[in-house]
């Protein structure tokens, strides 16, 4: 890989970092849980995700009793670092860790910090887990390559963002959910949804049912894995209107994934597009258009012009 950590979108072979991607999940998902366990319940498991910043991901500010404190990645300068309202902070380095060792750090830090936090061990929506006080296995840490993907994920919630400004009805915040790995945005169309089947590997049923509870059409960024071994956008609808999977979505390199059940588009093709943003956002509106058309979505109350920087919204 001869991208500098600078270029804009920068290559990402799924091949070349997968043992530290396994890694940086896992840490991931322990920061997730502990905001899972100390945070009251969000619709749509919106109050466990972590969000992108200029320097790695967040858990945003978690309650414990009359004060506050939240978790960050950073990946500049390879640092976990947990903060709080009272002013005091710890911080250890992300590189050298086991999961093991990761999970002992923080929770001493928490410890010392004198927050109380007791979460679940065992990782979810990964197949054969192993309790994270006792992963040995997984202590990958590319710092190169984990620089590389914050700086995705720096340019996929930027183009997210500007997606989401042309919606008016219900949409979720530009999101890192750390089960699936995966930054996401969801579209709701405002109706109620059949209930979800669940099944989805080391997941409660009834967080599924819940997390799907309505209509929507999602999208996102993955850095891939299984079915599609190589980094990816991806759009789904849920339900799945009939005639979906046969509509037309943009760019000419996005398809339906028969595995996955919803449209991909190759990392790559955005990365070396003429124009990566409109490639990116082509593929957003485009996918879901094919939810929103052939759901029979309330458009003309649901969708408004994007919006600038600025300047206010016309009604």
């Amino acid at each position: 890989m001869t991208n500098t950590p600078t270029t804009r979108w920068p290559e990402l072979p799924t091949a070349a970092w997968r043992d530290s991607s396994a890694t940086l999940q896992l840490f991931t998902q322990i920061a997730g849980k502990i905001r899972l366990a100390k945070s009251p319940w969000l619709n749509h498991s919106w109050h466990v995700t972590l969000y992108v910043t200029a320097r790695g991901l967040t858990t945003s500010p978690i309650p414990d009793d009359d004060r506050s404190f939240q978790i960050d990645f950073d990946f500049i300068d390879h640092l976990l670092r947990i903060s709080a309202s009272d002013g005091t902070e710890r911080q250890f380095a992300l590189a050298r860790q086991s999961v093991a060792s990761f999970y002992a750090e923080i929770m001493k830090a928490l410890k010392e910090l004198g927050v109380d936090a007791v979460i679940d061990e065992m990782p979810n929506e990964i197949p054969d887990p192993i309790r994270f006080s006792q992963d040995t296995q997984h202590a990958a840490y590319d710092a190169d390559a984990v620089r590389r993907f914050h700086q995705i994920l720096v340019n996929c919630d930027r183009v997210f963002k500007q997606f989401r400004t042309s919606f008016l009805g219900k949409a979720s915040p530009v999101h890192f959910f750390w089960g699936s790995f995966d930054l996401a945005v969801t579209r709701f169309s405002g109706r109620i949804a059949p209930r979800h089947p669940g099944g989805v590997p080391h997941l409660p049923d009834d967080v599924a049912h819940e997390a799907y509870s309505h209509e929507v059409s999602s999208a996102g960024f993955w850095p891939g894995g299984g079915a599609i071994d190589y980094p990816a956008f991806y759009s789904y609808a849920y339900p799945e209107p009939a005639g979906y999977r046969s509509t037309p979505v943009r760019p000419d390199a996005a398809f339906f994934s028969d595995a996955l059940g919803e449209f991909i588009l190759p990392y790559d093709a955005v990365r070396t597009a003429a124009d990566p943003d409109k490639a990116l956002l082509d593929f957003l509106q485009s996918s879901y258009e094919a939810a929103a058309i052939n759901a029979k979505w309330d458009r003309a109350a649901l969708e408004c012009a994007p919006g600038q920087a600025g300047v206010v919204r016309g009604i």
